[in-house]
């Protein structure tokens, strides 16, 4: 039987636009993960695998216009918005190679031996390890920045792992060119290029996460998809760690007083952030909190007034349009739920961004209205109208883990002055990152960024993006008594490397 073939697809049209590749059988899967095996100690060099990450964003600028042509014809994201992706994409190869080559990623920490301690302590010698082959699950609305050259295969690839990735069907040409340059990039440096790998095809991503050597992995997808993964990796023989990123709703929460003060520029703002990139981020605030007052009546003609000047927009594929578009009535047809603007289809490949209000105790208590507790993938937002701070605080304890939460506060309140420190309190064991006055879509790659949050949002405690992403791929190990000679340059007395370290409880850099 012929391996299926693997379509580009314009999600302007609906129509195929070529065959890229075939879908990876399971003898595809299992010769991809043993090459990048093989050539897993080819990374041990911490000098060569930074020239490779530096080699790998030259060779994505060198070729920006045909990566962003190509990608945006087969998401239709924009040649702005992804020229912007591309180049944080770069950027964050750039900065795992500085991180490679500082060196404190491997954790280094010596205790020389104290017969005075009690009990007695010997000689240990700790550091960070590489886990092995990484398996990346691409992302559908990221097809840079979470996807093949993203900020798993970077990370893993910084901490010393091999990686192979499983194509999204959304950008499958957009994930062959890069993974071409990844690969090129590899070969540049003197690296086998099987330290990238890519496969193709919903069986071989099933075939990836099972597969005996493959020792860690990272998602970005649905609650369906990555749970399903995420069951697979603990149900092997060996379980591995499966960090992925699911779903988020975002809440946001604006306080009377803040409404009271600029409720213009609040609807305002939320527009933008929950229609930029036509409602495709993962950080989208899908649920907003507002006073039912005259200033939160103020809040949503603002809102109203900025989405419907919005243009209908095409979603990454017809059938996230679809799901949207039967997901959005559903909502919309719940008892006491009205639609200011309503979302939905537009043309036959296009979507109309919107938003629903709903009285926050019918959230607060009843199961009826479960679903707007859900992400709804797209332009649309659902607004919350509470009466008093027990029924907002009643809704937020009703919400699963999230990526990000978001208060608006007034001037005073910032100042701290009433409910802002508790506010603040309040909204922190929901999310991974907590936002004031501001909106959560974009995501800055930094060293105290955090994208992850409680579950669903994420299926552990890490982020992927940010510096500490890098974390996930190493494991720590200890030689006890070790004689010199034998050990690993990086834990000599003498720091041949010049790592910063921690030497008997005093930090060495």
């Amino acid at each position: 039987m012929a391996a299926a073939p693997v379509w580009s697809v314009d999600p302007r049209t609906g129509k195929q636009r070529e065959q890229v590749a075939v879908e990876a059988t399971a003898q595809d899967v299992d010769a991809a993960v043993r090459a990048a095996h093989a050539a897993r100690g080819a990374l041990a060099d911490r000098t060569v695998r930074a020239a490779f990450l530096r080699a790998a964003a030259d060779l994505l600028d060198e070729a920006k216009d045909e990566l962003v042509a190509e990608a945006d014809a087969e998401t239709a994201l924009g040649g702005g918005r992804l020229t912007g992706e591309l180049a944080r994409t770069c950027y964050q190869l750039r900065a795992f190679a500085d991180i490679v080559d500082e060196g404190a990623f491997l954790g280094v920490v010596i205790n020389h031996p104290d017969d005075t301690a009690t009990p007695p302590v010997p000689d240990l010698r700790r550091y960070k390890v590489p886990l092995g082959v990484v398996a990346v699950y691409a992302a559908s609305n990221f097809p840079f920045a979470f996807s093949v050259p993203g900020g798993d295969t970077a990370s893993a690839l910084a901490a010393g792992c091999p990686v192979v990735v499983k194509a999204h069907p959304d950008h499958p040409g957009t994930s062959e060119l890069v993974a071409a340059r990844l690969r090129a990039a590899a070969g540049r440096q003197g690296l086998p290029e099987d330290v990238v790998r890519l496969v193709h095809g919903f069986d071989a991503g099933v075939e990836l996460v099972r597969h005996p050597l493959v020792a860690g992995a990272g998602f970005t997808g649905s609650v369906r998809g990555g749970r399903a993964l995420f069951d697979a990796a603990a149900a092997r023989p060996a379980p591995i760690p499966f960090h992925g990123e699911l779903g988020s709703l975002n809440p946001v929460l604006v306080t009377g007083a803040a409404a009271d003060e600029r409720a213009e520029q609040i609807g305002a703002g939320l527009a933008g952030s929950m229609t930029l990139g036509v409602g495709q981020f993962c950080v989208k605030p899908g649920l907003v909190l507002a006073p039912a007052t005259p200033a939160g009546d103020r809040l949503v003609a603002a809102l109203a007034d900025a989405v419907a000047a919005v243009d209908a927009g095409v979603l990454l594929d017809h059938r996230m349009r679809n799901t949207f578009v039967a997901g959005v009535a559903e909502r919309a047809g719940l008892p006491e739920v009205t639609a200011p603007v309503a979302a939905g289809a537009g043309d036959e490949h296009t979507v109309r961004p919107g938003f629903l209000t709903v009285p926050a105790a019918r959230l607060a208590s009843d199961g009826v209205h479960d679903l707007l507790l859900e992400e709804c993938f797209g332009p649309v937002t659902v607004v919350v109208r509470y009466a008093d701070d027990a029924e907002a605080t009643a809704v937020l304890s009703r919400l699963p883990g999230n990526l990000t939460a978001t208060v608006h506060l007034s001037a005073a309140e910032a100042a701290g002055e009433g409910r802002g420190a508790e506010l603040l309190a309040e909204l922190t064991p929901l999310a991974g990152r907590v936002l004031v006055d501001g909106w959560p879509t974009g995501v800055a790659v930094a060293h105290a960024q955090h994208h992850g949050g409680p579950y669903p949002a994420t299926t552990s405690t890490s982020t992927s993006v940010g510096g500490t992403a890098i974390e996930r791929w190493l494991r720590p190990v200890t030689y006890q008594t070790a004689p010199e000679a034998l050990l690993p340059p990086e834990l000599r007395d003498d720091n041949p490397l010049g790592l910063p370290r921690r030497v008997d409880g005093r930090l060495e850099v």
